[in-house]
């Protein structure tokens, strides 16, 4: 217990530069309250104490504003970055090292039994505010951007945006070292852009159909000069 209470406290200081001190890591960290009352929670649920396990959930969400079922399953180094508004859902799998920032929803998509959330690997980072939904694999390594909607499997090495999700990055880079911070990129703000690269090619093709158009009127305006110049000698000669 006290080496994974060690962990949770570390993973703060190595993934948020504004940690000054244990203490206040201790004090003012929801995203650490919140898994700490999850390991306990999770501990009566795997116990089959399920009534106590959803109250410490409660009072863990009334304090801290971060929902985690008491059935969800976090591995070892899981970092909730601020954390207001995360919800993750009874059968979710969490993986090691994984970031979760504000907003995020790890959720279901039905009313339907057994395995209905997501399962995310190891060293992911889900940014602010995206959605992962349904009964699906987000592979290692993943990077996932703000406001994305994921809904169907996701390979490992990949960047995901969008809405609904679409990966525009697939690295496939394996991660050989085991330094945490080699491991774990948090650079979540930068990803690439499809909408405004769509917009890049829409601005490209029009300016293209406009330089077209320009040509074509230049062409037609020679031909009538043209025609003009040989009506006009032609009225000349006759005369």
């Amino acid at each position: 217990m006290w080496s994974q209470l060690k962990r949770d406290i570390e993973v703060v200081f190595q993934r948020d530069p504004a940690a000054k001190s244990v203490l206040e890591v201790i004090l003012c960290y929801p995203g650490f309250h919140a898994i700490i009352f999850h390991r306990i929670a999770h501990f009566f649920y795997c116990r089959g104490m399920v009534v106590i396990a959803r109250f410490i959930s409660q009072v863990s969400r009334f304090l801290t504003g971060i929902e985690i079922h008491p059935g969800a399953k976090l591995g070892s180094g899981v970092f909730i970055d601020h954390g207001m508004g995360v919800v993750i859902g009874e059968t979710a799998e969490v993986g090691n090292n994984v970031t979760l920032y504000q907003g995020v929803t790890l959720g279901g998509t039905g009313k339907e039994k057994g395995k209905r959330h997501p399962t995310v690997g190891d060293n992911v980072v889900v940014s602010t505010g995206a959605k992962v939904l349904g009964n699906i694999r987000i592979g290692d390594n993943v990077k996932i951007g703000a406001g994305s909607v994921v809904l169907h499997d996701v390979p490992a090495n990949c960047t995901v945006v969008g809405v609904p999700g679409k990966i525009v990055v697939r690295n496939g880079r394996k991660v050989a070292r085991a330094d945490i911070d080699e491991i774990i990129d948090l650079r979540h703000g930068d990803l690439p852009d499809p909408v405004a690269e769509m917009m890049t090619c829409l601005q490209n093709q029009i300016r293209s159909l406009q330089q077209r158009i320009e040509e074509l009127e230049a062409e037609k305006d020679e031909h009538l000069s043209l025609q003009h110049s040989n009506g006009t000698k032609g009225r000349v000669h006759t005369g």
